[in-house]
């Protein structure tokens, strides 16, 4: 997703979008680890997002923006 797309949601909508990422890096580890993992360029860009989801919510925390 995109800043844009995310600073629109609402935060219970982040809080499970957040949450859902997790699973999902959750479950590509898994898959890395049982070398069912095709695309490893996949955990970096989950990574990416849970970075962009907390940071999103910490600026509404702190009154940014």
């Amino acid at each position: 997703m995109k800043v844009e797309e995310i600073r629109a949601l609402g935060t219970k909508e982040l809080a499970k979008q957040l949450e859902e990422a997790h699973q999902e890096l959750f479950n590509l580890r898994f898959r890395l680890a049982t070398r069912q993992l095709v695309n490893h360029r996949e955990i970096p860009r989950v990574k990416k997002n849970i970075a962009r989801l907390k940071t999103i919510i910490r600026e509404r925390k702190m009154g940014i923006r």
